[in-house]
């Protein structure tokens, strides 16, 4: 990951932060946002956070940080 403002990869500190951020929000905030566009506006990123694999997805796919 790299921080947008700075053009420079994330250090240690604040990737552990980006993690608790986001393990915080899917135990806390999952079910009031559930859909995201990020990124740049004219190349956005579409995020979906569930509760469920995306369909046809092994479960074991996915990394847990």
């Amino acid at each position: 990951m790299r921080d947008e403002r700075h053009g420079e990869p994330l250090s240690d500190e604040e990737m552990e932060l980006f993690l608790q951020y986001l393990h915080r929000f899917a135990n806390h905030d999952l079910d009031l946002f559930a859909l995201m566009e990020v990124g740049d506006a004219e190349h956005p990123a579409y995020v979906t956070f569930a509760r469920e694999p995306a369909a046809g997805v092994d479960p074991s796919a996915y990394r847990r940080p």
